[in-house]
């Protein structure tokens, strides 16, 4: 629409309006790239210049309840960065067993809600045996697919990603979702092992340089840079709001 030069402030407003009506210029999606020659820990799938790990299967999930994750991720110092509020609505997506979801939901009360999403039935089976048995009724479970964590539009103030999206095989259309799930001014922070630190035992494809996470936010100009911390002792915490006014 273009708008002349006229008198009156009654046509100023009607131009204003008319332009706020124009349709946005669509997002670019970035190109998937497949390469045959590739890490054996990775599905052959590039993202950015990035491949994409494979997903670990709810047979691990032992794992992700080991004694040493204590000492080599410090969680209670992640839960204390997130300044959880009691009444928050928060997806823990790539639950798993639901590790961070129980440290989270205490901090959101009653009045609050923690959404488990996973894309392995058995994860969640754990996480609701876990609910069921620690009697919280905060704690919902999303079974999501590989490209929609199904989370609800516009409904969530913090989405937390704990070693998992270094392994979405659709990495551009989860955080299209994720990002359409905020509220305004919600929060989607990543949590990945540094790629920058030799020293951190974890195999390559299943790290991620502060860079590469910043670079891939970046397709979605919603996503504002809030803050990176790095006092975990393995990981990176990388906080990204959503623009737009609170509700």
């Amino acid at each position: 629409m273009r708008c002349v030069l006229a008198g009156g402030v009654a046509f100023v407003l009607a131009c204003a309006v008319g332009i706020a009506d124009e349709p946005q210029k669509p997002r670019e999606k970035p190109k998937y790239e497949y390469r045959q020659e590739h890490d054996p820990n990775g599905i052959g799938k590039f993202y950015l210049d990035r491949e994409i790990a494979h997903v670990m299967g709810f047979q691990a999930a032992g794992w992700l309840e080991r004694k040493e994750r204590i000492k080599e991720e410090d969680p209670e110092k992640l839960i204390k960065a997130l300044d959880l509020k009691e009444g928050m609505v928060v997806a823990d997506v790539g639950a798993g067993s639901g590790y961070h979801t129980f440290m989270m939901a205490p901090r959101v009360g009653e009045k609050g809600k923690v959404i488990a999403s996973d894309i392995q039935q058995e994860m969640l089976d754990i996480v609701t045996k876990k609910a069921k048995d620690k009697k919280l009724t905060n704690v919902e479970t999303v079974k999501g697919t590989a490209a929609d964590p199904k989370l609800p539009a516009g409904q969530v103030d913090l989405i937390l990603l704990v070693d998992v999206y270094h392994e979405f095989e659709f990495p551009y259309e989860m955080t299209e979702k994720m990002v359409a799930a905020l509220k305004p001014g919600g929060r989607l922070v990543f949590v990945e092992f540094r790629l920058e630190d030799d020293k951190v035992a974890i195999k390559l494809v299943h790290k991620m340089s502060e860079r590469q996470v910043l670079k891939e936010a970046a397709v979605f100009p919603e996503l504002e840079h809030t803050k990176t911390v790095g006092t975990l002792p393995w990981q990176h915490v990388v906080i990204f709001t959503k623009k737009g006014e609170k509700k």
